[in-house]
């Protein structure tokens, strides 16, 4: 068994985290306590809601653009616009900084021009907050690191160093030779360490998400990152909001609202079939008080995909390989609701067939929308896509 200090690729031993926030907290400023998050508004005349980013700037900056949320230097005009973004910008892109400190910006222009900015959190600020990087590139970790970074990860090997010398243990410390510190580099590239510190819980972006929700209500809708199970479709949103935030300020991930059954992880809405699925689906809208649930976190459609008849949206969109992003995003006006695909609106209606449609028309084709119309008049039968691969692994 690895000792929690030996050097390795994937994710941390939970064993690893005081020592590791006792040095990290060296380069950290005091712990603040988040404010409290309000979770539910109502009488919002237009909502755009955007789904996973991963790190993509450019697809976000191209997204808030469309929308008229942003002027050409990036700031708010959005007025009153309220926009929700469903988590997990962390992981898979570069650009997970420069994502967060651009909403961490539109966030208080927003509010003072009566508008609003929703960073909820998804279940990749959480891995992040727990230390679970396996999903985390090289570009993110050089995004922290500076000409003092080399500096920084010294003193963090020479506390690792220490730890270990001074554990009593039947096994020898390792030999702290030259491979052993080739295999530390490698393991914590110049950043990592200014990385890890900004996600703890008294870092910019762990104090930033753990000030933010998981689910919020915007007047008969509910937007979260996964989804409501039965686990908590006799819930309500503070007090997941404050599970969630508890949780993780914790970095307990052994609680069960971080389990695959709770609201940053569960598919159920995305995957289940809709016959088996109905039952909860249906308990949720009549407890939480709406008419519909948006959700991200599950790819299963090169668009924004409705469910169950309108009542379940997906927006974490699967982009087939070989193909162009659409950059496809929800937005709702009143009680309208329209797919931004390639910069063209579409109502979003209950005739799914019609919808998918008008959105393969507007596709390079063949539409990759084109097997989720299988059974739809005038469309060959097709499969249509599963999950995207990778998507359904989370942390043990």
């Amino acid at each position: 068994m690895l000792h929690p200090y030996t050097p390795q690729t994937s994710a941390p031993a939970r064993g690893e985290g005081a020592p590791l926030i006792a040095l990290l907290l060296l380069f950290l400023a005091a712990l603040t306590s988040p404010a409290f998050a309000q979770s539910s508004w109502s009488n919002v005349a237009r909502v755009v809601v955007i789904g996973d980013l991963h790190g993509d700037y450019p697809k976000f900056e191209d997204m808030i653009r469309s929308a008229g949320l942003v002027d050409a230097r990036g700031d708010w005009v959005g007025g009153q616009t309220h926009l929700v973004q469903l988590g997990d910008v962390p992981d898979r892109g570069p650009d997970t900084r420069r994502i967060l400190d651009h909403l961490m910006r539109l966030e208080r222009q927003a509010e003072h021009a009566g508008g609003r900015v929703h960073a909820l959190i998804g279940n990749h600020e959480g891995m992040m907050m727990l230390g679970d990087l396996r999903y985390t590139v090289a570009g993110e970790f050089a995004a922290f690191a500076d000409r003092r970074s080399a500096n920084r990860r010294d003193a963090y090997y020479r506390r690792v160093v220490q730890y270990l010398r001074a554990q009593k243990s039947k096994e020898p410390p390792p030999a702290f030779d030259a491979a052993y510190r080739a295999q530390f580099d490698a393991a914590h590239p110049l950043g990592w360490v200014e990385l890890r510190a900004a996600w703890s819980k008294s870092g910019a972006y762990g104090r930033f998400t753990l000030s933010h929700n998981a689910v919020i209500r915007i007047d008969d809708t509910l937007y979260l990152h996964g989804g409501i199970g039965p686990a908590y479709a006799a819930s309500d949103p503070d007090t997941i909001n404050r599970g969630v935030r508890a949780a993780l300020e914790a970095e307990n991930e052994a609680d069960p609202v971080l389990s695959e059954a709770g609201p940053l992880w569960y598919r159920g809405l995305a995957m289940n079939e809709e016959a088996a699925e109905t039952p909860n689906l249906q308990a949720v809208l009549a407890h939480y008080g709406v008419s519909r649930i948006v959700v991200g976190h599950t790819k299963r459609a090169p668009t924004i995909l409705p469910r169950f008849g309108g009542r379940v949206i997906l927006t974490d969109v699967l982009v087939p390989s070989g193909a162009a992003d659409p950059h496809a995003y929800l937005v709702k006006e009143g009680a309208a609701l329209f797919t931004v695909h390639r910069g063209t609106r579409v109502p979003l209606t209950g005739d799914t067939c019609a919808y998918l449609g008008a959105i393969a028309a507007l596709d390079p084709q063949p539409s990759p929308v084109a097997p989720l119309r299988s059974g739809c008049p005038g469309a060959p039968p097709s499969p249509a896509p599963a999950a995207a691969p990778g998507e359904t692994d989370r942390p043990r």
